[in-house]
C-alpha cells in the first residue's frame, strides 16, 4: 500500500491518494480534480471510492468534480451529511464569497466507528469530533498508518473557532482515540508535513 500527498486547492489542503495494487482511495480532494486525475491515470489505477475525513470547504473543492468523473462513492460521517449542500455550513460562503460557495451532492455511504472494507481496503473510522462535528480518522491497522484530518497535525492541533468546534471535545478525541493507537504510526493530517 501506498500513500501519496498532494497539497491542493486555495488552503493546500493534503488530499491522499492511498494505493493497493491497480486500486485507488481518495481522501479529502480539496480541489484541483485534474491534478488528482491525472495522478491516477499515470498509476493506471481506478479509484474506489472518496473518503472525507469532515466537510470543511478546503477539504471539498474537488469533490463534486472527480465524483462525476470517476463514478465512485462518496463516504463520511453522518454528523456533516448535509455540509456537502450548504455553503454557510461547509464555510465556502466565508471564504470563497457567495458566487464561489460549493455546493455538492450528499455523500452515497454514512460512515460509523469500526471496521470497514471497501474493495480490498480494510481500515477503521474513528469518530474524531472538536475541529467540526463529524470529524473522522481513517487508521490502516495494518500498514500502521493514520488520516487524521484536520485533527492532529506535526506539532499542533486542528482550530476550534469554527462553529460546532470544541477544544474540549477535541482534546478528548486526541487523548482516548488517537493517543491509544501504537506510537510508531505515521499520521498524515489534513494540512502540513505527515508526523
Amino acid at each position: 500500500m501506498k500513500v501519496k500527498t498532494l497539497s491542493l486547492g486555495p488552503l493546500g489542503t493534503n488530499c491522499y491518494i492511498i494505493t493497493q495494487n491497480d486500486r485507488a482511495l481518495v481522501v479529502d480532494p480539496g480541489g484541483e480534480s485534474d491534478v488528482i486525475t491525472s495522478y491516477l491515470e499515470a498509476k493506471e489505477v481506478t479509484l474506489e471510492a472518496i473518503l472525507l475525513t469532515h466537510a470543511h470547504f478546503d477539504h471539498i473543492g474537488g469533490l463534486d468534480q472527480l465524483r462525476k468523473t470517476h463514478q465512485v462513492d462518496v463516504y463520511m460521517h453522518e454528523a456533516e451529511a448535509d455540509w456537502l449542500e450548504d455553503p454557510d455550513l461547509n464555510r465556502s460562503v466565508l471564504f470563497l464569497g457567495t458566487d464561489g460557495g460549493i455546493k455538492t451532492a450528499q455523500p452515497d455511504k454514512l460512515l460509523t466507528e469500526g471496521k470497514h472494507l471497501i474493495g480490498d481496503f480494510d481500515f477503521e473510522v474513528l469518530h474524531t469530533p472538536g475541529h467540526s462535528p463529524g470529524s473522522i480518522s481513517f487508521v490502516f491497522k495494518e500498514h500502521e498508518f493514520i488520516v487524521s484530518g484536520d485533527v492532529l497535525f506535526h506539532h499542533g492541533i486542528g482550530r476550534t473557532d469554527l462553529p460546532g468546534g470544541s477544544i474540549e471535545v477535541l482534546a478528548n478525541s486526541i487523548i482516548n482515540k488517537l493517543y491509544t493507537l501504537p506510537e510508531d504510526y505515521t499520521v498524515y493530517p489534513g494540512h502540513g508535513t505527515s508526523t
